[in-house]
């Protein structure tokens, strides 16, 4: 049984400590376990700084979107402060193209969590663990926010455990000198083997794509916002402690991993620290990764049917998808959206017999390519609320980002940059062929909105014209 969106509003089910490893969770999946062998493979040592350099820039996104979230109140997702600053065709732009982000990245964690099934269990059929996982979290995310944030809270503290037990473990081997690594395990391993750059500085640029994709879901937080407890609370500590997130689980774990073993011994397609544990000694070392890793997986495809139902509501009460998707169950869940969503996602259960190698590469940069384009949205309304605010017209945030609208521009540039990045490369250039298709069918569908009245609120009276369009 469903009820008609604009008169009821989201449970606000999640308190401090789910929000709090919502954020810390978003910023360690798949991308760090896994992504980070092909990217260390490539750049050597100075990887590191490619992922506290995307790290910073992250930051800078984060505060540009914890400022537009607390000057007003949200109903709904971060695309309605993008719909206020940049028109309504920019936030039914963003809206579409974060679901189909969350969709795509669904459709791979699913197939990975399946391999990583076959890791313990390969007689299983690769569908069926799929398939499995799917109907699971489906469930978790129809019977509240509450049992999703819960879920959520343990898949977290799974990952930020194994992180912390990993850089313990390996500055006990660089101080201590025990295990089999402890003869060859030193910082000096970090510039030893050709250098801090050894393949040069190119070749260590070419990685920030793959790098962004790790960061990707840490805007997850605004999302969360319209059913946090006290979101003035607890959104601006989520974000605060990024960096030093940040500086723990990637920067942290990334120099001890590579100080206890060198770099050159690490390659794409393995996680570099099953490798690495299984290079110290450590019994059972790679099934207890392949554990988090899995764990992982499951995360983020938990965080994308979430996320991807919350969209879909946002978009149906602005006019701007099927208004069926505005409609919430008993527990108030978006369950039609996110029924919706995982029928899509099931597109990667029917896939596991067919994926090419390159699939998850091809999956991964049409995912970064989404994730810019929302990132870009919600710097560039960071920096029409800012001018809003300068001349007056707008009340000031209670969470203000530092240096205004300054630092945003700076992320403008650096993923401006990384777009450019994504063409050069012949492999990663495909989601941009995907993006200009997937712009061809939004354009469309614009239209077609359009020509049928559609792009109206729900409510009018809920839905009012906001202070700075009237002005």
């Amino acid at each position: 049984m469903t009820s008609a969106a604009p008169e009821e509003g989201y449970e606000r089910g999640l308190g401090s400590r789910q929000v709090q490893m919502i954020a810390i969770g978003g910023a360690i999946g798949v991308g760090l376990f896994m992504g980070a062998g092909a990217n260390i493979a490539k750049a050597g040592p100075s990887i590191i700084l490619m992922y506290a350099l995307a790290g910073v820039i992250v930051f800078f996104i984060m505060r540009a979107l914890g400022e537009l979230l607390l000057y007003r109140r949200s109903t709904g997702s971060f695309a309605e402060y993008i719909r206020e600053f940049l028109g309504p065709f920019f936030g039914y732009v963003t809206g579409w193209t974060y679901w189909l982000l969350w969709v795509v990245t669904g459709m791979a964690e699913l197939t990975a969590a399946a391999i990583y099934i076959n890791f313990w269990f390969p007689s299983i059929p690769q569908w069926v663990s799929a398939l499995v996982f799917l109907v699971v979290l489906f469930g978790v995310n129809l019977i509240s926010v509450k049992v999703f944030g819960e879920v959520e809270f343990w898949f977290s503290m799974v990952k930020v455990t194994a992180i912390i037990g990993m850089i313990v473990i390996g500055l006990g081997v660089l101080t201590l000198g025990f295990s089999d690594a402890g003869d060859t395990a030193a910082a000096s391993n970090l510039w030893s083997h050709g250098g801090f750059f050894p393949n040069g500085i190119g070749d260590s640029l070419m990685t920030l794509q793959g790098v962004m994709f790790a960061y990707i879901a840490v805007e997850l937080v605004g999302v969360t916002a319209s059913e946090s407890e006290d979101p003035e609370k607890t959104l601006p500590k989520a974000i605060n402690t990024l960096p030093w997130r940040i500086i723990i689980f990637y920067v942290g774990a990334l120099t001890v991993l590579l100080a206890v073993v060198k770099w050159t011994e690490f390659s794409a397609g393995e996680s570099p620290f099953v490798h690495g544990f299984s290079k110290i000694g450590i019994p059972l070392a790679a099934g207890i990764v392949n554990f988090v890793v899995l764990t992982a997986a499951l995360s983020s495809c938990n965080s994308g049917m979430y996320s991807t139902g919350r969209m879909l509501r946002d978009l149906a009460t602005s006019g701007e998808g099927p208004r069926i998707f505005a409609r919430l169950n008993l527990r108030k869940s978006p369950a039609i959206g996110i029924t919706f969503s995982v029928l899509f996602m099931a597109i990667g259960v029917l896939l596991n017999y067919v994926v090419p190698e390159k699939a998850f590469t091809y999956v991964t940069s049409v995912s970064t390519a989404c994730g810019i384009w929302t990132w870009l949205m919600i710097l560039f309304a960071h920096i029409r609320y800012r001018a809003a605010f300068r001349a007056g017209r707008l009340p000031a945030s209670s969470f203000p980002a530092p240096g205004g609208s300054v630092f945003s521009w700076v992320a403008v540039v650096f993923l401006l940059f990384v777009t450019c990045l994504v063409a050069y490369d012949k492999d990663a250039r495909v989601s941009l062929y995907v993006g200009a298709g997937w712009a061809v069918c939004l354009v469309i569908g614009w239209y077609v909105l359009k020509a049928r009245g559609g792009a109206q609120p729900l409510d009018q009276s809920d839905a009012a014209e906001p202070e700075y369009a009237r002005k």
